[in-house]
């Protein structure tokens, strides 16, 4: 398997080869970190962030540093050049002559797909506006791993923003390469899976999908319960946002409903759609998940620079 030099922006620039492979050396770091502490020294990432975030920028620093390298860029594009009109293209190419490795979050779909363009170095798409989250989404899959012991035959139920929700896009889209996939979408009407990604699973993969409009339909049935929050951030109108941002709220009382090894994920951060009681039942893993997302960034940093393999 070779990944050095290569750019990530959506899941699908992976074969399932890859994955595996990305999550079995994610499964190692995770195993023997001190083993791989000086694995990225004298390497320095680069993170662009136009676009509020704790967990992706966090964590991908976390990563570079536990891997011995360092960290540089912007958690705030008014506090760079961009507040003076600079380009993408023009950003990255300065930025270029700074970093190994680049990471990006940016509120417009298809930004990080421009931004490789025009880089020399390897370029990861930390999540483009409702488009794609493809490290959120490897995430998702060392969990369902590290949880569930396989990431093929499973009935994920997916519940909340199906409409804007990205982390939701990527993971749907991969899982469904996996066999026997079979999807839950628990949502209101106004918020649904986007037609044109629904109907490319449907004539892809022929994975089953099943429409619930609620989350008691689909609890007793599934292996994966992938909670999302209504966004605020993708509303137009502040009017709607406020009729929908209560749909959906597992508590301890709809926990009743489900399989007793079925686990509960959520990308975070999360609003009110899980009641805090839900935090002491042994299914909610997602505390867990974002630690997960240390691992499987260091194990991408070290496949996209040629390091550990």
């Amino acid at each position: 398997m070779q990944l050095k030099g290569r750019h990530l922006i959506s899941p699908n620039d992976l074969t399932l080869d890859e994955i595996d492979g990305i999550l079995r050396l994610a499964h190692d770091m995770r195993q023997n970190r001190r083993a791989y502490a000086d694995s990225c020294r004298g390497s320095i990432l680069g993170t662009l962030f136009y676009e509020p975030s704790t967990r992706t920028k966090l964590s991908f620093e976390s990563a570079m540093l536990r891997l011995g390298g360092q960290v540089l860029g912007f958690a705030d594009a008014n506090t760079s050049a961009v507040a003076k009109g600079e380009s993408i293209a023009d950003t990255i190419r300065v930025l270029d002559g700074y970093a190994d490795v680049v990471v990006m979050r940016h509120p417009k779909e298809g930004a990080p797909k421009l931004a490789a363009r025009y880089a020399r170095v390897p370029v990861i798409n930390g999540g483009d506006g409702g488009h794609q989250h493809p490290t959120q989404t490897l995430t998702d899959l060392l969990t369902i791993d590290t949880y569930k012991g396989r990431l093929h035959g499973l009935r994920v139920a997916f519940c909340g923003d199906l409409k804007f929700g990205r982390t939701v896009h990527s993971l749907i889209e991969t899982l469904a390469r996996y066999p026997k996939a079979q999807f839950y979408l628990v949502s209101p009407e106004e918020l649904v899976l986007p037609e044109r990604l629904r109907q490319h699973l449907e004539r892809s993969f022929r994975c089953e999908m099943i429409e619930c409009r609620r989350l008691e339909e689909a609890l007793p049935h599934v292996d994966v319960l992938y909670m999302t929050r209504i966004q605020r951030e993708r509303f137009f109108n502040e009017a709607d946002y406020q009729r929908l941002k209560n749909s959906y709220i597992l508590d301890a009382e709809k926990m009743r409903e489900a399989q007793p090894n079925m686990i509960v994920m959520h990308p975070l951060p999360r609003v009110n759609e899980i009641a805090y009681e839900v935090d002491k039942d042994d299914r909610a893993v997602y505390f867990p998940q974002a630690e997960l997302g240390v691992y499987v960034r260091m194990s991408l940093i070290s496949h996209l620079l040629g390091v550990n393999q």
